[in-house]
């Protein structure tokens, strides 16, 4: 538990994207995910002397859009410089970056926490190349042995800074969270932290409520998930407010997070930037952004989260609940659309999506996470929305639809699945469940109207749950009636 009542916890992120570029950003090297280790470098991404870097176009729209999306100032001029330091999976011994004049300052993202908006700012935006991988526990290392594969070298991140403006575990996630779904909506990165295609730093410190000054900060190095970001900034809140109420100080330094004992581990004294000796690189000139260009740019960006949420809100008459979960994914949003265009009823489309549907998606077991066409769903969702078959049918006919890959209607068929209007085979049945039970309906006659209920669970259950039950009821209430 953190303790609030005393302490004000300040928290900046530093996420570093990965940019779904086919090439790297300084050369034209693979940016491919998987490949045999050591088999995508060059001379440029290794900084072989008589090497010279070439700017990715592509690799500048993407942080340009990303810029755009968070409502940045977007810099006309900014520059590259070098970020000096070793490590074995640098073979430059520095990293391209920029620096003093990044390409994208002062934005923001909204988050919600409690029903409420809050805006937290991005300090930068800025675009450099990816170190290598060090790699230290697969089964074919032998032990206390390191190996490096510099595939990674030279693959373009945008580094996205915040503004110390983060105040608990929980604002760290949701703002996470919000950042990762403008990358999947603008399609600029594939957002697999597994893959390390989308990781993040996190500098904690924490100081008594109404100072000014903020307190030792320590920072925590490449979490790989946001449930590990959480996790570890609650650790290292508690572990620093420990400290302090025992009168120790909170030393600065670069902390691993411990996913096995759940704990912070230290990892080294904490850089200061005077560590890194950072220079302008010589070999790359200022990048210099085209007012025309930025406004086509600006132009051709997708509708957002948040707007779209709210359009959804105020067009379909959705909960803010049903639009949150509709626009966590942009392609569950643009799918809902394009069903509704068919059946034209957006609480039934919304309310199959978020039960049934997104229950089938989860179904990795039975290979049923994929997508059903379009105009197959809107063909099932039909037949409900005329009554033509129950949910509990329709639940039964949307699995098949998805082992099969059959249209609802030729399920019906040929499962010969009663419609509501069709009552004959009702009556068959009702016919037959008064023959087996002379002495329940003549207790019912009598006087025991709560009968009824099990002679409709009787009928419901020879039709496997396909018939209609209100109308099984309004028949068989008829029947006995006239009896």
């Amino acid at each position: 538990m953190i303790k609030q009542d005393k302490y004000e916890t300040v928290i900046g992120l530093e996420v570093h994207a990965q940019l779904k570029t086919k090439s790297k950003v300084f050369c034209f090297c693979s940016t491919e995910y998987g490949n045999e280790p050591n088999s995508q470098v060059c001379p440029v991404c290794m900084g072989l002397p008589g090497s010279l870097p070439v700017l990715n176009e592509k690799a500048v729209l993407y942080a340009v859009k990303m810029g755009l999306a968070t409502r940045s100032e977007i810099n006309l001029e900014s520059t590259f410089a070098r970020k000096n330091y070793f490590y074995p999976d640098l073979p430059k011994g520095y990293q391209i970056t920029q620096y003093e004049k990044p390409l994208c300052e002062n934005g923001f993202v909204e988050i919600e926490i409690d029903e409420r908006i809050r805006k937290i700012g991005i300090e930068r935006i800025h675009v450099e190349e990816d170190a290598g991988k060090s790699i230290h526990a697969e089964k074919w290392i032998k032990k206390n042995e390191t190996v490096v594969d510099l595939n990674r070298c030279g693959v373009p991140l945008i580094e996205i800074v915040s503004k110390m403006e983060i105040r608990s575990p929980l604002e760290a996630y949701q703002y996470l969270i919000r950042l990762k779904q403008l990358l999947l909506y603008l399609n600029i990165c594939d957002g697999h932290m597994e893959e390390g295609s989308l990781r993040c730093d996190a500098n904690i410190s924490v100081r008594l409520i109404n100072s000014k000054k903020l307190g030792v900060k320590t920072e925590l190095k490449n979490l790989n998930s946001f449930k590990a970001v959480k996790k570890a900034l609650a650790f290292e809140i508690n572990r620093q407010i420990n400290l302090l109420d025992k009168g120790k100080n909170v030393d600065g330094a670069t902390l691993l997070w411990d996913e096995r004992d759940h704990k912070t581990i230290p990892m080294r004294v904490k850089e200061k930037t005077p560590d890194y000796r950072y220079f302008n690189e010589p070999d790359l000139m200022p990048l210099r952004i085209d007012l025309n260009w930025l406004r086509k740019v600006r132009e051709g960006l997708p509708e957002l989260p948040l707007e779209k949420r709210n359009r959804f809100i105020a067009q379909y008459g959705l909960l803010t609940r049903e639009a949150n979960q509709l626009t966590e994914k942009n392609k569950i949003a643009e799918y809902f659309e394009e069903v509704n265009k068919l059946v034209n009823k957006p609480k039934l489309v919304v309310n199959w999506i978020l039960g049934e549907f997104f229950k089938m998606q989860k179904d990795k077991s039975q290979n049923k996470g994929t997508l059903l066409p379009a105009e197959k769903f809107a063909g099932l969702l039909n037949l409900v929305k005329k009554k033509k078959i129950n949910t509990g049918t329709a639940k039964k006919i949307f699995r098949e639809m998805l082992d099969s890959g059959k249209e609802a209607s030729e399920i019906v068929k040929k499962e010969n699945f009663i419609k509501s209007e069709n009552h004959e085979r009702i009556y068959i049945l009702i016919d037959k469940i008064i023959q087996e039970n002379p002495k329940d309906v003549k207790k019912y006659k009598s006087g025991k109207s709560q009968l009824l209920n099990y002679f409709i669970g009787q009928i419901m259950k020879e039709t496997a749950g396909a018939a209609d039950p209100k109308v099984v009821s309004r028949l068989l209430h008829e029947k006995l009636s006239s009896l």
